[in-house]
């Protein structure tokens, strides 16, 4: 593993196993690349990227507005600059909606497309609940950050897994606190676009977790009505982070749907 920083400033960490088709993650809001730690120790005979988003872990924000578009870009430079031609992308949460637009603008990219834990169309309820949730972040409390990982992780989880979850708490705490605002604002005001979905055309896979309050299984069903011939997978008794409290599942699903789309655009 080799970690390093492209000349736009993207902090990354690159596994190389070879030439072909390697497997790039995008974190979700608030979080960095370690968030993906479980998959990369998993895919093992694959070449997997991982990088720190604008304003999250080592990656700094120098911009004072912030677009899905921006990130979007910041992908793009970072894969030119490694010299892939094509790759497998996988979104969570904040990270699907930008690899929902970067897949509307660069499907030539794309050996295929996973968005987990996306949300779409949220409901007039979960419009006030997220927004209740963005000002009380802006207080920077250690109770918004305690509360976000009650949501994302299961109580059981959390008992038995202290490490895992006081190292998450970390990254949580550890954030620049106005740059993690400009991309949670970006993403509690975030407001979908049919135009842009319906433009992608890369083989994909929606998953979300069973039990995820924020990016419901309704969603995902609903947003691969949306794009032409998508698979949707829901990862039993997972909630937001199921990538980590379900690793074995999601790292499986994940697995077959690659490999499935392994040279084939």
């Amino acid at each position: 593993m080799s970690n390093a920083v492209d000349s736009f400033g993207t902090s990354y960490s690159l596994k190389k196993v070879n030439e072909n088709n390697p497997i790039v993650f995008i974190h979700g809001v608030g979080l960095n690349k370690e968030i993906w730690t479980p998959q990369i120790n998993f895919f093992k005979d694959y070449t997997t990227l991982t990088f720190d988003l604008l304003g999250h872990g080592k990656t700094p924000l120098k911009k004072s507005n912030l677009s899905i578009k921006d990130f979007s870009d910041q992908l793009f430079n970072l894969i030119n600059e490694l010299n892939f031609n094509k790759i497998h992308l996988i979104g969570f949460s904040l990270g699907a909606l930008i690899a929902r637009h970067f897949a509307s603008e660069h499907n030539e990219k794309l050996m295929s497309l996973i968005l987990h834990g996306s949300i779409y169309k949220r409901t007039e309820e979960q419009k006030i609940i997220i927004k209740n949730r963005l000002e009380n972040a802006r207080t920077s409390k250690p109770s918004t950050r305690i509360s976000a990982l009650n949501r994302w992780l299961s109580e059981d989880f959390i008992k038995k897994n202290q490490d895992t979850y006081k190292k998450i708490y970390s990254v949580l705490e550890k954030n620049d606190h106005n740059s993690f605002l400009k991309s949670y604002e970006l993403f509690a005001d975030y407001i979908d676009d049919e135009s842009i979905i319906k433009k992608i055309k890369a083989k994909t896979l929606i998953t979300t977790g069973e039990n995820d309050p924020g990016s419901t299984p309704e969603m995902s069903k609903n947003l691969s009505k949306l794009i032409k011939g998508s698979e949707f997978i829901e990862i039993k008794s997972g909630k937001h982070l199921c990538s980590i409290e379900c690793a074995d599942d999601v790292n499986i699903t994940f697995r077959k749907f690659i490999d499935k789309n392994n040279g084939q655009s």
